[in-house]
C-alpha cells in the first residue's frame, strides 16, 4: 500500500466540487503560492478513483495515506508554479488525445472519441471518464495538467541522474530469459485503412471517399500512392494499421470477437465495404497476414517494424527505472516541502478519524 501511495502523484485521481455541505469541510491547506484547501469531498473522490482501480475498499489508515498523497501533490504543483514551470492547455489536450488514440488504435480527435463512446456504449464522454477514472473530462484534464507540471518540476533538477537509469545488457537478457514465453506475436493482419471525416459537409465527404474507394476496388491506384497523395490532409487518414487476433483488438475496433474472426478469414488484397460511422466514412484493404510465433530476442516486435525485442525490453526497463526514480524524487521533494510554512493540517486525531469513517 505504501508503494501505491508513494507513486500517487504520478497516478490517476479526481478533483471535483461537493453537493453536500459536510463534504466541503477543509482537511488541510497548502499555501506555498496561495492558500488552497483540500476538502473532504476531494479526498472521497480520490479514494473512489483508487477503488475503481483496486476493486477493494480502503482502511482508515489507507485513507490517511491518500490524504497525505493529496497534500504532497498540491505541494509539488505549487512549488512548480512558484518556480515558473508552466503547461499550456494545448499541451494537455495533445496528451489527452494521444491517450484516447492509443485506446482506439488509430489517430482520433476528442470529438471522434466522444462520438464513438456514445455509439458503442450509450454514454457521454463525461460519463465514460467518470466510470473509468472517477473524473469527468474537464477534471481529468486538470489532473493531467497538474501531473505534467509536477513531473517537469521534478525532472528539471535531476536530468543528469535520470539519464543514468539505462538498463544494462545483462538486465535486458535476464528479463528476456525469464519472460520469453510471454513474448509472443499474435496472428496479425496489416490493413490499409482509409478514413475521411464527415466534417460540416457529409455529402462532399461521402463523394470524396467513394471516389477513392472505387480506385482501390478496381486496383487503379497503388495504396502507397494514396497514402502519399493524402499526406498532410487533416480530414483524411490513409495508412497501414496492424490488427492482432486478440480480444483487446476486437474491443479497440468496436467489433465482436466473431467479427474479428471473419476479418482474419479474408484473403490478402480483399477490399472491405464502405463503412459509415457517426463521424466519418472508412474502408480497409487486407495487405498482409503474419502467423503467430514466439519471438526471439533479435526478432522485430511487430511485423514491418524496425524495433527488435532487445530494444523493446530495454525501453520497457528504462521506463520502469525512470518511474521508480521519479517516485523517489517526488518523495524527496515532498519531505523538503512539508514544513509548517507551506501547509497546515486542519483536521487531526479523533476529529479526522470521524470524518474518514465512511
Amino acid at each position: 500500500m505504501k508503494r501505491f501511495i508513494a507513486v500517487a502523484l504520478l497516478a490517476a485521481g479526481a478533483i471535483c466540487s461537493a453537493p453536500a455541505q459536510a463534504d466541503l469541510q477543509p482537511l488541510a491547506t497548502v499555501k506555498i503560492t496561495q492558500p488552497e484547501s483540500i476538502t473532504l469531498r476531494q479526498l472521497k473522490n480520490r479514494v473512489s478513483a483508487y477503488q475503481k482501480q483496486r476493486g477493494a475498499l480502503f482502511t482508515l489508515d489507507e485513507k490517511k495515506e491518500i490524504l497525505d498523497a493529496l497534500v504532497n501533490e498540491r505541494l509539488v504543483v505549487q512549488a512548480a508554479q512558484q518556480a515558473g514551470v508552466a503547461v499550456t492547455d494545448t499541451q494537455v489536450n495533445m496528451q489527452f488525445v494521444q491517450g484516447v488514440s492509443q485506446q482506439m488504435g488509430r489517430p482520433v480527435t476528442e470529438q471522434e472519441f466522444a462520438a464513438y463512446i456514445t455509439q458503442q456504449m450509450g454514454q457521454s464522454l463525461d460519463e465514460y471518464m467518470s466510470a473509468q477514472t472517477g473524473m469527468n473530462a474537464a477534471e481529468y484534464k486538470q489532473f493531467l495538467k497538474n501531473q505534467m507540471i509536477a513531473q517537469q518540476y521534478i525532472i528539471s533538477g535531476k536530468r543528469d541522474e535520470l539519464q543514468q537509469t539505462a538498463p544494462t545488457d545483462k538486465e535486458i537478457r535476464d528479463y528476456y530469459a525469464i519472460h520469453q514465453a510471454e513474448l509472443v506475436q499474435s496472428e496479425t493482419l496489416r490493413l490499409f485503412l482509409v478514413i475521411i471525416r464527415k466534417g460540416s459537409d457529409a455529402t462532399a465527404s461521402r463523394k470524396r471517399i467513394t471516389d477513392v474507394f472505387g480506385e482501390a476496388k478496381q486496383g487503379k491506384t497503388k495504396l502507397d500512392e494514396l497514402k502519399k497523395r493524402f499526406s498532410g490532409d487533416a480530414d483524411l487518414h490513409a495508412g497501414d494499421i496492424f490488427v492482432n487476433r486478440t480480444p483487446q483488438s476486437a474491443q479497440q475496433l468496436g467489433i465482436s470477437p466473431e467479427a474479428l474472426g471473419e476479418l482474419f478469414a479474408k484473403d490478402k488484397g480483399c477490399v472491405s465495404e464502405l463503412i459509415e460511422t457517426p463521424t466519418d466514412f472508412q474502408f480497409y484493404v487486407v495487405r498482409e497476414r503474419y502467423p503467430a510465433k514466439l519471438l526471439a530476442i533479435s526478432d522485430v516486435v511487430q511485423p514491418e517494424s524496425t524495433v527488435i525485442v532487445y530494444e523493446f525490453i530495454r525501453s520497457q526497463l528504462e521506463q520502469e527505472k525512470q518511474a521508480r526514480f521519479l517516485a523517489d524524487a517526488v518523495k524527496d521533494a515532498t519531505v523538503k516541502l512539508r514544513t509548517p510554512a507551506n501547509f497546515q493540517m486542519l483536521k487531526t486525531g479523533a476529529a479526522l478519524d470521524a470524518l474518514l469513517n465512511w
